[in-house]
């Protein structure tokens, strides 16, 4: 009896150690299969919006299924090869002016020694303007070009993921658990890249209404962080800064900018995105940063962007086993498993 009853004490505890064993091992594989993985996670997501856009142009225009998956696959490389051509523009257009944006950054420092030196506060010259050149301003401005463009080496294995998952779809009736996953992924990643665009566009007009240089790739960066919760926004809103600092210094194009993105970032991610999904996800905030957190260490920036509905993918399976659902509830902030 005695050895019944410290079975059934120790099983809870082999339960959590057989869970951490899992989730290391899960890990491990996520990483160590990053290369081949990440870019059919990619090929997956653009699949479930390529099928629910057909389903859509099926039901209202009688479009063909096949020709609706096609159309938005051929529309998604169109403006990543757009997005791109843009981009590398901008970088170009950037560069070619390094020699301006450096004489006006040197001439603000030597303000700010200036003002310092008048206030009591001694600098070293010299030391500061050593420092400011030997900032990589330019080498990142075009390694986030580069990046952009990376992406695209894996592009033909994303689009040869893409045609065997096309080709690949069942003509009988979906699984109920895939087609809950898919209609609310389709749903979410629709609602999330229509409010990206929108975003990337105001704070184009807002830019190039400033004449601001890189204003389309700063457009571009505004779409793809826009898809990282809370943090993604405050990132694009505060990108344009260094470059106005440097076209213009401190006055009022850079007051005017960060006021204006401020507002338009407010208004779309807690007014309109916020009518639109609902309650999204329904993840609770601490767990949307925890897994940005994590997706981001495993994945890198890829995993930043495709953390909030990997983490959804697997609320809704734990959700459907009776055994795994306290964590679904969990994950959703429900400390009660009713």
């Amino acid at each position: 009896m005695s050895t019944q009853n410290t079975v059934g004490k120790l099983a809870p505890i082999n339960n959590i150690c057989l869970m951490i064993l899992a989730f290391t091992a899960a890990t491990w594989i996520l990483i160590y299969t990053k290369s081949i993985l990440m870019p059919f996670v990619i090929a997956l997501f653009i699949s479930m919006v390529s099928s629910t856009v057909a389903e859509t142009l099926k039901q209202n225009f009688k479009v063909p299924y096949t020709l609706g998956i096609v159309f938005s696959f051929v529309l998604f490389l169109a403006i990543v090869a757009t997005a791109v051509l843009f981009i590398t523009n901008s970088v170009e257009s950037f560069v070619n002016g390094a020699d301006i944006y450096s004489e006006r950054l040197n001439s603000t420092v030597d303000w700010f020694i200036a003002q310092a030196q008048n206030h009591g506060i001694k600098l070293n010259a010299q030391f500061v303007n050593d420092s400011i050149d030997k900032l990589p301003v330019f080498n990142m401005v075009k390694s986030v070009g580069g990046t952009v463009v990376s992406i695209l080496t894996n592009f033909m294995l994303i689009t040869l993921f893409v045609i065997f998952i096309a080709m690949g779809k069942a003509t009988e009736e979906k699984p109920a658990l895939v087609g809950n996953i898919q209609k609310q992924i389709s749903f979410y990643l629709i609602i999330k890249i229509f409010v990206s665009l929108l975003a990337a566009f105001c704070t184009w007009i807002v830019l190039a209404s400033l004449k601001t240089e890189l204003a389309t790739m700063l457009a571009v960066l505004t779409f793809v962080l826009n898809f990282i919760p809370n943090i993604g926004p405050f990132i694009s809103t505060t990108l344009p800064l260094p470059i106005l600092f440097l076209q213009h210094g401190f006055d009022w194009h850079i007051l005017l900018a960060l006021i204006l993105l401020t507002t338009i970032h407010f208004i779309i991610g807690n007014v309109l995105e916020t009518k639109w999904l609902g309650k999204g996800m329904d993840l609770h905030p601490i767990v949307v940063l925890a897994c940005l957190i994590f997706w981001s260490l495993v994945w890198g920036i890829m995993g930043a962007l495709l953390a909030v509905p990997l983490t959804a993918i697997i609320k809704i399976a734990l959700s459907r086993n009776e055994a795994t659902k306290p964590m679904a509830n969990l994950l959703a902030g429900k400390l009660s498993s009713k």
